[in-house]
């Protein structure tokens, strides 16, 4: 324990390396890199840039050897190239090569919230660039992906992704470029640094992503291209976000900027909810504001993923941009699109839409000089297009684009990275499939005792699955049965809605009831739909008496439960009810849209039935 806390005192930043490092101490520096001290942990200790800690320790020549990990256990020579960086001193075991290097850089540690998708993408940009002769590097800090598989690149090095890190790596394999499309939001946000320090980033400019992610610059570009975008403002701290919510008016959608997966965002009704907010979730500054925008109620979301090779040329209208796939959200906007049910292609939209749409993706392409993936979410309502934000980058839904319309945009944009066009490609004209495909995502609610099954703007999915037919109320049904949760043909479905959703009801509880469905309410909805002439079970709210509802699920007298949240704070009672229909397995809807598509599936199910047939028989 003494020596413990005397090792703890001595690298206190006030009695060892304030004391010491200020004249930068060669060997005290390389005693503390040797300990895993970062350049920016050594610059916030010492009071100096991060970028003055790393010209000093490199003008010492103190940079870090790698070493390869012996994947056979000394039992045979390690050919697979595993690296990981050390200060040891010892002996560097890279193997050194003359061929031209492309560095990938991955998402990282996967979890709730970073989807595997992004390594997808990593995965395809790797074989991609080694069929043009390019020599892969994949630098990841998760060893359970498949982009840190033995056969994926050509030299892996498990690394943290920071820009010290990736720094050495790029320095020390003398690469020719680095994609920091591909791995989400993390790698992204180190493009301008990395491409200050003399990186060469393919694909889409640095600059042009920072026109992106930047709240002011990238509202001057839609003010100059005659985008709509909905009302919005920023906030660096609690009184500011109060005034741009009073400006905008409640509900308002509040998020920090360079979010990960929806993390943090929030739709908020009230100044005590954005109180709340401003106190407890985020911590928001000069350099991390925090986003406040309108929030479109009952607006239909669309997701735009677009291929484009602009950059390549001195006049942005000579290139070419191609939407991969336009998806609908089943659900209505404000749900994350990596929790969100899509249809592909857009089961509702008018033509009209649709085209205004492309018009809006191909104009934002050009003017971002676009060379890769990009993504687009848009709001819809009425007959207004917003947008809601642009990701120059690879987004959560091009694997399932890319299987919907069986076109590898991840591989193809890799080689327009690279300095292909799309028209060497064979890829200049828009997918338009004559069959549906429907994505599903899966949840791990089961495994989180209590936790309500609401979705909103932070994502909650751990996975997702594919519905295809030429029928979408198959298509549906199939992406249910995916995810575990299959449509039944028959039974009881329990119907309890909002108040302000009395109206829709009425035509969900008749959809219900001519495909024989018995329906079961408490008083309002029972109320609302006995009004309409429909036959209602009533069963008793969980205080007023029993059988209620949770009795019949766990009976199983419940095979479907339609349960809309009564508002921006559920009730208990509700809670209760979504949580046991999953604990149950009972197939849930949260919304009235997906009420809809419910009835839709079932209906296709009970007329047609469904078969099943390889994905490759879609694409002939």
């Amino acid at each position: 324990m003494n020596s413990q806390s005397n090792t703890c005192q001595a690298f206190a930043p006030e009695s060892y390396f304030a004391r010491f490092f200020f004249r930068m101490n060669p060997e005290l520096l390389t005693k503390a890199k040797m300990l895993g001290f970062s350049d920016r942990q050594i610059a916030h200790l010492t009071g100096r840039t991060e970028d003055a800690v790393r010209t000093e320790r490199k003008a010492t020549g103190l940079v870090p050897s790698y070493r390869l990990v012996d994947t056979c256990a000394a039992e045979f020579e390690a050919f697979t190239p595993y690296y990981y960086s050390t200060y040891d001193r010892g002996d560097d075991e890279v193997r050194p090569t003359e061929r031209r290097k492309v560095m990938i850089l991955g998402g990282g540690p996967n979890r709730i919230g970073q989807g595997i998708e992004f390594d997808y993408c990593c995965v395809h940009a790797a074989f991609a660039l080694k069929e043009d002769g390019f020599e892969t590097l994949m630098v990841n800090s998760n060893p359970e992906t498949v982009s840190t598989d033995y056969d994926t690149s050509d030299k892996l090095f498990f690394e943290p992704l920071t820009l010290e890190d990736v720094l050495h790596i790029y320095e020390r394999e003398k690469c020719w470029g680095a994609i920091a499309q591909f791995g989400g939001q993390t790698p992204l946000n180190l493009a301008l640094g990395l491409q200050r320090n003399g990186v060469n980033i393919i694909g889409t400019s640095p600059q042009s992503i920072e026109v992106a992610e930047d709240r002011k610059l990238f509202a001057a570009m839609l003010t100059r291209l005659g985008i709509p975008q909905p009302r919005n403002g920023i906030a660096t701290n609690e009184e500011e976000a109060l005034a741009a919510a009073k400006e905008l008016g409640y509900p308002v959608l509040v998020r920090p900027s360079f979010v990960l997966g929806g993390r943090a965002m929030q739709i908020v009704y009230s100044d005590a909810e954005l109180q709340h907010y401003m106190r407890f979730a985020v911590e928001a500054s000069p350099e991390r504001p925090v986003l406040v925008d309108k929030f479109l109620e009952d607006a239909v979301e669309v997701d735009v993923d677009c291929i484009a090779d602009i950059a390549h040329f001195s006049n942005p209208a000579d290139g070419t941009s191609v939407i991969g796939g336009m998806l609908e959200h089943i659900e209505f906007a404000g749900v994350h699109s990596g929790d969100a049910a899509m249809v592909l292609p857009p089961h509702t939209l008018s033509k009209s839409t649709i085209q205004t749409i492309r018009e809006y993706t191909h104009a934002m392409a050009r003017e971002l000089r676009v060379c890769g993936l990009m993504n687009v979410q848009y709001a819809v309502k009425g007959d207004t297009v917003y947008v809601l934000e642009v990701n120059p980058r690879a987004s959560r839904t091009v694997p399932f684009v890319s299987k919907a319309i069986g076109v590898p945009l991840a591989k193809l944009a890799a080689k327009v990275m690279a300095g292909k066009k799309l028209a060497e490609l064979g890829f200049t004209k828009e997918v338009w499939s004559k069959y549906w495909a429907v994505k599903e995502s899966v949840f791990p609610f089961n495994r989180f005792h209590g936790q309500d099954i609401l979705l909103s703007p932070e994502m909650r999915s751990t996975g997702e699955v594919m519905g295809l037919d030429a029928d979408l109320g198959i298509a549906y049904a199939k992406s249910q049965m995916a995810c575990g949760s299959p449509l039944p043909l028959g039974g009881c479905v329990f119907i309890s809605v909002n108040p302000s959703h009395k109206q829709a009801v009425v035509e969900v509880g008749k959809g219900f009831a001519d495909l024989g469905f018995e329906i079961a309410a408490t008083q309002g909805t029972a109320d609302t739909l006995e009004a309409a002439g429909l036959k209602v079970r009533r069963i008793p709210k969980l205080m007023e008496g029993r059988p209620n509802a949770i009795d019949l699920l766990k009976n199983r007298e419940i095979q479907l439960v339609i349960n809309t949240p009564s508002g921006a704070n559920p009730r208990a009672d509700e809670i209760k009810i979504r949580t046991t229909a999953v604990y149950t397995s009972t197939p849930i809807m949260t919304t009235i849209s997906g009420a809809k598509a419910a009835i839709l599936g079932i209906a296709a199910l009970k007329k047609h039935g469904y078969q099943v047939q390889p994905l490759q028989e879609y694409f002939k």
